[in-house]
């Protein structure tokens, strides 16, 4: 077997695929949002996105988890626009202002091939679920010119299954941000409705691709699940309904990054529970739930 998965794939195969996932943006369905927008033609839905793929920056990361990192940095693709609209977001300057640049498939491949000659470990796609499309026909052109690095599908969780089955055998590190356990509270401070059902079937899907993260002698991932979850004030994000999923559902081996991270920023100061950073009692709490369930791999800087 090669490596990465997607070098298994036939130039056939790799065809199929992109050939049904163009077929999706003529009636827009991408994402759990199912605009049905004719995107084929520039229609715009929910994450404004035409037919061209659309990017704010693109660079080697080295702010993301030790293990993308490595030594030579997460070749990192930050996708403009977003299925969501947390209000919240630290970068909504591309999220939800689409700060960016629409650009051809052939350069999308240029970006993945350079940052593959710089060096890096991996190219991670950020915000990737309304824009898959083009990432597979850009990657499918990659292939012909070398690329020869595993591919990280870095995602708010809000994913389409039907989507992601079809990313079967070209992804090989998933790595999700689980954001809430109540609807109620993710349609709130994010517009996303029945999230919670949709990020565990979504998870679910990932899981079965991929299975547990696996990191090769050198401390890089070479291929699993490696989720990530935001601790916000006042318990909004419902830690413990997470934890309680990932240990019964998924596993208790999954590679959990409970993240300290939140600032108050955007439209946060619109919502008073959700203008202060976190305590040191409330992170320890979550952390706290993670190891109750059972689970064996939280990430420490």
């Amino acid at each position: 077997m090669k490596y990465p998965s997607y070098l298994n794939l036939s130039k056939k195969e790799l065809n199929q695929k992109e050939e049904k996932l163009f077929e999706i943006l003529e009636n827009c369905e991408t994402c759990p949002r199912k605009c049905q927008v004719n995107r084929l033609k520039d229609e715009k839905g929910f994450c404004q996105l035409g037919y061209l793929p659309m990017v704010s920056t693109c660079h080697p990361h080295f702010g993301e988890e030790t293990p993308l990192v490595g030594k030579y940095g997460s070749g990192t693709i930050f996708f403009t626009s977003c299925n969501l609209a947390c209000v919240y977001c630290q970068n909504y300057e591309i999220s939800q202002l689409r700060i960016g640049q629409e650009i051809f498939f052939e350069r999308l491949t240029e970006m993945m091939v350079e940052l593959q000659s710089m060096g890096c470990h991996n190219i991670n796609l950020v915000t990737p679920a309304s824009q898959v499309p083009a990432i597979i026909r850009s990657l499918s052109l990659a292939i012909e010119r070398g690329l020869k690095l595993p591919l990280v599908y870095n995602s708010n969780a809000y994913d389409s299954v039907e989507v992601l089955k079809m990313l079967d055998g070209i992804i090989d590190i998933y790595m999700p941000d689980l954001k809430y356990s109540d609807n109620k509270i993710a349609l709130k401070y994010s517009n996303a409705s029945k999230y919670f059902e949709t990020m565990k079937a979504a998870i679910k899907e990932m899981y079965r691709q991929v299975g547990d993260l696996i990191i090769d002698d050198k401390g890089i991932v070479i291929k699993g699940l490696l989720v990530r979850h935001l601790v916000l004030p006042n318990n909004l994000a419902g830690t413990k309904e997470i934890v309680k999923f990932l240990a019964e559902e998924i596993s208790k081996n999954t590679f959990l990054n409970i993240m300290d991270q939140y600032w108050p920023t955007w439209k946060v100061f619109q919502y008073p529970e959700l203008s202060r950073r976190i305590t040191k009692r409330e992170f320890q709490e979550a952390i706290n739930e993670a190891k109750k369930v059972g689970l064996k791999r939280l990430y420490k800087k």
